[in-house]
C-alpha cells in the first residue's frame, strides 16, 4: 500500500495500492465522500496512465483537487519507481 499525503483539498490523504500497473485498491482520507467514493470506484482497475490522463489538472480550488491529487500521487508513484 501507498500513502500519497494530499495538498490543497479536504481530503488529507490517499491511500492505493497498484498491482501490474493498475489501480487495485483506492480510498481517500477525509474529503466529500460521495465525491471521493466515487472517483475511487472509478479508478479501480484502471491503468495508472489512463487515470493521469483523465484526471490531472481537474481545479476544485487551490489549484487542484481530489481527482487532481490522485493524478498527482500516481506521478508520484511512477517517479518512485523509476518510470
Amino acid at each position: 500500500m501507498e500513502t500519497y499525503k494530499t495538498h490543497g483539498t479536504c481530503s488529507k490523504e490517499i491511500i492505493f495500492e497498484i498491482r501490474d500497473h493498475k489501480i487495485a485498491s483506492l480510498k481517500f482520507i477525509h474529503g466529500c465522500t460521495g465525491n471521493t467514493q466515487g472517483v475511487a470506484k472509478l479508478a479501480i482497475g484502471r491503468d495508472i496512465d489512463e487515470v493521469i490522463s483523465l484526471l490531472s489538472g481537474i481545479n476544485c480550488r487551490n489549484g487542484t483537487s481530489c481527482p487532481d491529487q490522485l493524478a498527482r500521487a500516481l506521478m508520484e508513484y511512477k517517479k518512485s519507481m523509476g518510470e
